[in-house]
């Protein structure tokens, strides 16, 4: 960390609401908000966990995700929660430090398994007779292990390249938790390729995920459109889509996050994209996974049927 980052114990974050009814207001949404992708989480990690049914590799990375979904949003929900209730603003410099780290690690983890994710819908529906050679336990924990060791790699090369640029525009935080973007704008370097790298490495690597879960695509929808059966194609459509829909909204909104760093934005089209990207997704991915998924639906309700 630089001399001038170091000077600095705290930054001050935007709060969603100056008046008191509003930050009460604002405290109840989010805690309701953060309960529910508990919840939600939490009942598909328990429902996978015990149902052997759903010991396949399908649900295996979707037990990551959700993992991931809990950790991404407890990063950044609850400190944003007691600054409204308490009436603060502040978020100690090492609190900073350890919400961009843990954010990075846990959001690139989520993108990173969404992208092996769809490596297993593509041998699930193109090459069926390989499934279990490809996709067999060890490799699926092998790929598991790769995606947190890639989240974990790439969190502390940017929040390490973040925090040793010389920081001298003050510590307030034009967002409602620490994001490098923001505290970017705080560092006085001239240098572009310096403040913004880490930032141009960041949406390499997501567009690299991205081109190879398009290409998968191409070719799961080439292999879905040759199945004759209506149902087959049905059943192969409905485990698809959710997964192609979480991953639209988290990268389109993380990328436009990143994007719009670079140029001038409003405060407000930030708090929204920022918004997007750490808090919906995580609230949002469960019920998108379970609408379409007649089989984790019915494994949930076989075991909340076994607790009353």
């Amino acid at each position: 960390m630089s001399n001038s980052s170091s000077s600095i114990n705290q930054f001050l974050l935007l709060p969603f609401a100056d008046t008191r009814e509003l930050q009460l207001l604002h405290f109840c949404l989010f805690l309701g908000i953060y309960l529910a992708a508990l919840l939600s989480n939490g009942l598909i990690i328990i429902t996978i966990a015990c149902d052997h049914h759903l010991h396949t590799p399908m649900y295996f990375f979707l037990l990551n995700l959700s993992v991931t979904d809990i950790g991404c949003i407890s990063t950044t929900v609850p400190k944003s929660m007691a600054n409204s209730l308490w009436d603060t603003r502040a978020i100690s410099y090492t609190g900073c430090v350890a919400q961009i780290f843990s954010f990075l690690f846990l959001l690139t983890t989520e993108f990173t398994l969404l992208t092996v994710m769809a490596y297993d819908r593509y041998v699930a529906i193109c090459h069926p007779l390989h499934y279990g050679t490809l996709l067999g336990s060890r490799a699926c924990v092998h790929m598991a292990a790769a995606a947190w060791a890639s989240g974990f790699l790439n969190a502390l090369l940017q929040t390490t390249s973040t925090f040793s640029l010389p920081l001298c525009h003050g510590n307030a935080v034009d967002q409602f938790f620490c994001e490098i973007p923001q505290i970017l704008k705080l560092s006085c370097s001239t240098a572009f390729f310096r403040k913004h790298g880490v930032i141009v490495a960041s949406i390499c690597l997501a567009f690299g995920c991205f081109v190879f879960i398009v290409v998968s695509y191409v070719q799961i929808f080439r292999a879905v459109l040759r199945i004759p059966s209506e149902q087959g194609r049905h059943k192969a459509f409905s485990t698809c889509i959710p997964h192609l829909a979480v991953v639209s909204l988290l990268l389109s909104t993380g990328m436009f996050a990143n994007l719009k760093s670079l140029s001038f934005s409003s405060m407000s089209l930030d708090m929204v994209v920022s918004f997007l990207y750490s808090v919906f997704p995580p609230a949002m991915n469960p019920l998108i996974y379970s609408m379409r998924n007649q089989e984790l639906k019915d494994a949930m309700w076989k075991l909340m049927a076994g607790f009353f």
